[in-house]
């Protein structure tokens, strides 16, 4: 499970690097544009009364005044043939309706543009809207409106719309009506410029008194550019806790189809369904659990063919030596000597012998093939092994030539991690197999490299056809049914071998022997894995 939560860790953490990347991007984009509309904002009105006035002087006089007026708003002024500019038929059709055209140079300047007549444009580099631009703006429009009576200023100052002005403009008839200081008041009379912030409202307020007059000029309130306004964060963070859900729900929704995937087959295993396999890639935990599932399921399968093969073999095993048991009875129950009972007794009792080691066969081959058998993994000499093997052979039989041909490596090499019973018990079945089938010659060697070892034994029997090569290591599993009944096999000699060679993490091989018959080898690593 752990895999799993450091996936969805690792997911969420991805995600919240992209996604605060991408709202650090969206932040910057959004507030660039925020930027550009504000300068535009605060500067049209300044701009579109600056080209009005250029608009009525003389050609002769609009640089000086240009540059007197440039001083006083912080704003260096220049004229532009409009031929000469270089802007777009947009763009050009924008600054002939009255609209001013801002172009950021860099993250805090902008040069912006408006149009004095239909030769020339008025460009200024703005380096940033400051409380000093602001209070120019008002000195300027105090100055124009002291050309008119006060009478006539308030109707002058009706005919601009907020739209030309771009900033509210309003003329009070006493500094009294305003809801100002004593010294701000003493401020106005001595004709300066009062500005009042608002910290509440983000707002900035001017004031400045007519010099023939008590009428207050009140410029505002100009909104101040707040880069992270709250609703911008809200927005932002309602997109991070989207985009996150949104991963969460991704990576929990693979998860969970892959377990309703997993939950399916174990449902349908259950009921009966052992053919059922999940197809799932994938090296966390879930892909674990279903290589563990497939896993299991095979072993399953495999326990249940092999309890039927069992019983299927069982069955067909125990007729021949339980019906002659019944057919000695038969025969004991008739005699009329005590030599006749005593011959038919023994051979009842090599019945029952048969039936003790085909009920030994049994039980050692389901050991082998159920679980995992506990191994005795040793050091030993696996020549002398294969010695001792061969000589319980020579004691039992004279019919074949059984050699041990001795190993001709190292000591160190003889010596192989095994589990002295079962090898002994895989040799003893190879060389019991080869004397049975062969015609008068058996070798058995033992080989050994750096990292293999290998067991072969050769007869020079009729030989197994390599078509048949995989069948004789299944169970029960007979080339010749009636030459195995006679020569006492069962089938399971070789399963066996197989099987013991599996838990050694080696293989069981046949092929064609120098002798001319066949050839069981076994082959399998020096070092096991405990």
């Amino acid at each position: 499970m752990s895999s799993i939560f450091l996936r969805i860790y690792g997911g969420l953490l991805f995600s919240l690097v992209l996604v605060s990347v991408l709202s650090g991007i969206v932040v910057t984009i959004v507030n660039s544009v925020r930027l550009v509309e504000y300068r535009e904002d605060m500067a049209s009105g300044t701009f579109r009364l600056v080209s009005d006035v250029l608009s009525s002087l003389p050609g002769d006089e609009r640089q000086k005044w240009l540059r007197d007026w440039g001083h006083k708003l912080s704003i260096p002024f220049s004229m532009v043939p409009m031929d000469q500019a270089g802007f777009d038929e947009d763009t050009t059709k924008q600054l002939i309706r009255g609209d001013v055209d801002v172009r950021m140079l860099n993250e805090t300047s902008a040069i912006i543009t408006s149009q004095i007549d239909d030769k020339w444009l008025l460009q200024g580099i703005v380096p940033e809207i400051s409380e000093q631009m602001a209070s120019g703006t008002m000195i300027f429009l105090r100055h124009l409106l002291q050309e008119y009576s006060p009478q006539q200023r308030s109707a002058i100052l009706a005919q601009q719309s907020p739209e030309s002005l771009g900033i509210p403009v309003i003329l009070a008839e006493s500094p009294a009506s305003l809801q100002l200081t004593p010294l701000q008041q003493n401020q106005l009379q001595q004709g300066g410029v009062v500005t009042v912030l608002s910290i509440r409202d983000e707002t900035l307020q001017l004031y400045a008194q007519m010099s023939d007059s008590d009428q207050v000029l009140k410029l505002g309130p100009i909104r101040l550019l707040n880069l992270y306004p709250f609703k911008l964060i809200l927005t932002i963070g309602l997109f991070v806790l989207l985009s996150i859900s949104l991963a969460i729900y991704i990576l929990v929704r693979g998860m969970e189809t892959r377990l309703r995937k997993l939950e399916r087959a174990a449902t349908r295993f259950s009921r009966g369904d052992f053919d059922v396999r999940v197809n799932m890639e994938g090296a966390d935990s879930i892909g674990r659990l279903s290589m563990a599932f497939n896993a299991m399921a095979d072993h399953i399968q495999r326990l249940l063919d092999l309890q039927k093969e069992m019983i299927r073999g069982v069955s067909h095993e125990l007729r021949t030596p339980v019906a002659r048991l019944r057919f000695g009875l038969d025969l004991i129950a008739d005699a009329e000597t005590q030599q006749q009972r005593e011959t038919q007794l023994e051979g009842m009792d090599q019945d029952i012998e048969e039936l003790d080691h085909l009920v030994d066969e049994f039980l050692t081959y389901a050991n082998l093939e159920q679980s995992a058998p506990t191994l005795s993994l040793k050091r030993h000499d696996v020549d002398k092994v294969v010695a001792q093997v061969v000589g319980e052979h020579l004691r039992l039989q004279n019919r074949i030539e059984l050699d041990h041909i001795p190993c001709n490596v190292l000591n160190p090499r003889r010596f192989v991690e095994i589990d002295r019973r079962y090898i002994h018990r895989a040799v003893q079945n190879l060389v019991g197999n080869a004397c049975r089938y062969a015609d008068s010659k058996v070798q058995v060697r033992f080989s050994s490299t750096q990292d293999t070892c290998r067991i072969d034994v050769d007869d020079d029997g009729p030989g197994i056809p390599e078509e048949q090569w995989e069948r004789v290591f299944s169970a029960f599993s007979r080339l010749d049914d009636s030459r195995t009944r006679k020569s006492g096999g069962y089938g399971l000699g070789l399963s066996i071998v197989r099987r013991i060679m599996y838990w050694h993490g080696g293989r069981a091989l046949i092929s064609h022997s120098a002798l001319g018959g066949a050839r069981f080898s076994l082959v399998w690593p020096r070092k096991q894995r405990h």
